[in-house]
């Protein structure tokens, strides 16, 4: 069901529980700032979920509220994790949903990251 990213965070969501280590995820890739792991349902040959470890509802809500240097480090690690995964060359797609008109699913910030094949032009119907 889509996330009302206006209301406060719930810590009970599937990523805070990534986090606090309850439920397991294929790293690849972590630091203080934010955790990438595999998507379970992934939509391409490579589909990573970068999350910043803050407790963070959606764009605004980190943009809002986060330190600079949570920022920084959210955006270098997702940065990262494209350079490691070799996307930087071929391409790959970015994708952060917020709210409830773009069908947000977790109320975690997250950035969807697409790679491994030619993604073709982004279809909005």
């Amino acid at each position: 069901m889509p996330v009302d990213a206006t209301l406060p965070y719930d810590d009970q969501n599937i990523f805070a529980k990534i986090l606090r280590g309850e439920i397991p995820n294929r790293t690849v890739y972590e630091d203080e700032w934010a955790l990438a792991f595999h998507d379970i349902n992934p939509q391409a040959p490579i589909h990573i979920l970068v999350i910043p470890k803050g407790a963070y509802v959606s764009w605004d809500d980190f943009s809002a509220k986060a330190s600079e240097a949570e920022i920084a480090g959210f955006i270098r690690a997702v940065g990262h994790v494209a350079r490691e995964q070799g996307l930087v060359a071929p391409g790959y797609r970015l994708l952060a949903n917020a709210g409830i008109n773009s069908h947000q699913e977790v109320p975690h910030l997250h950035v969807h990251l697409f790679g491994g094949k030619a993604l073709g032009p982004m279809l909005l119907r």
